[in-house]
């Protein structure tokens, strides 16, 4: 037990917990909705008044759902897989790669048909159980290179 754990009385078994369960829904978020791609499963990851920051990040659960829509309409069928998560109480700190067919615009670019790979890092705040916020960078500039979008 750390220290602080001890300082201020929280329970260093539950803290740890928490965080591996976010990562282990974070995995999934990845899995089910990105992968998937199953936005019915929207309202079992995220909270009604949860934060896109790709997005506006005004219309909560609805800024997910276009969200997933875009990378649907801009890389066809992708695959997303969490290469590694660092879990701070309710942070999860994603770092995953996705693939995909660029099918419709994406950075810019109008759809090329070609496959494209790329590593971006997320972080995921949870309460509850629920993403609560979300905001993500990915590798535009190596997509854009594969794409042939630089020149």
């Amino acid at each position: 037990m750390s220290t602080q754990a001890k300082h201020d009385g929280t329970d260093a078994e539950a803290v740890l917990a928490t965080a591996e369960r976010n990562k282990e829904l974070t995995r999934r978020f990845y899995a089910e909705l990105v992968t998937g791609p199953n936005p019915d499963l929207l309202e079992e990851f995220v909270a009604p008044d949860a934060v896109d920051e790709t997005t506006a990040g005004v219309n909560g659960i609805e800024d997910f759902r276009g969200h997933l829509a875009w990378i649907a309409g801009s890389a066809g069928k992708v695959t997303a897989t969490v290469t590694d998560a660092v879990a701070d109480g309710d942070r999860v700190v994603a770092f995953w790669r996705i693939e995909g067919t660029h099918t419709g615009e994406l950075f810019g670019l109008p759809p090329t048909g070609k496959p494209f790979s790329g590593y971006s890092v997320s972080t995921l705040t949870f309460r509850d159980g629920k993403i609560v916020r979300y905001a993500v960078l990915p590798d535009r500039l190596g997509i854009l290179q594969q794409l042939g979008g630089l020149g």
